[in-house]
């Protein structure tokens, strides 16, 4: 019976042996398919150094390690260049697509908003999100309202019933981007104006004069002409 037993343990250990290497044997053919660009290329952890300009990437397979040598590091890593051996190194952040450092992040994983290379599930206070590049934007800064302009139509002051006067205001802090999120920076509204404009009457009433002064010329000719004709 004890035979038996033993016997059986050894056919399972030896089929369980027998299925960790063909496993091993098809992550080494796997390995040494990826070993493009290696310098040195291990049967069980794959790349261990690369050529030049190439950048060494080792990740985990439980407690595996296997590295692969690559023109661009990955989503979630970053570059890193060295005398010896050029490196893609993991972003600090899990919510990091895309680092330029360890904790400086320039492209943030969806549902996540960019701000300052950190990467926030909602914008700080005193910014606003925006959706189409996932970036936080300092919210722009103006000052006081200036004093209203003074009242003109068709740049005129005087002479018509209605007009508009401007009044404006100017940004205190803002950068190019943050231009577009910029509050209005300039009201117009509807006002009275002079109807008249100063000396205007005078003209008019001299005008007035001198039209009346003709007309009644152009009648004492005219009753002249008819007495002579007769």
């Amino acid at each position: 019976m004890q035979w038996i037993l033993f016997l059986l343990l050894l056919f399972v250990n030896s089929m369980e042996m027998l299925t960790q290497a063909r496993r091993k044997k098809r992550v080494s053919v796997a390995l040494f398919e990826n070993c493009t660009g290696c310098v040195m290329c291990s049967e069980d952890n794959g790349c261990t150094a690369c050529q030049q300009r190439l950048f060494l990437l080792i990740w985990r397979d439980g407690i595996r390690q296997y590295g692969a040598c690559v023109h661009a590091c990955p989503p979630g890593y970053f570059g890193l260049r060295g005398q010896e051996l050029n490196r893609c190194s993991k972003c600090r952040s899990p919510s990091c697509e895309s680092c330029f450092s360890k904790d400086f992040c320039m492209k943030c994983k969806e549902h996540f908003f960019l701000h300052k290379g950190k990467c926030f599930s909602a914008c700080p206070p005193e910014t606003l999100a925006q959706s189409s590049t996932r970036e936080c934007q300092e919210k722009c800064e103006t000052g006081p309202w200036g004093n209203w302009s003074p009242c003109t139509n068709q740049g005129r002051t005087c002479g018509y019933k209605w007009g508009t006067t401007t009044r404006v205001r100017e940004v205190i802090r803002s950068s190019k981007e943050e231009s577009a999120m910029c509050p209005t920076l300039s009201e117009s509204r509807k006002c009275r104006m002079k109807k008249h404009c100063p000396g205007e009457k005078n003209e008019k009433k001299r005008k007035g004069k001198r039209e009346k002064k003709e007309k009644k010329e152009k009648k004492r000719k005219k009753k002249m002409d008819s007495l002579m004709a007769t």
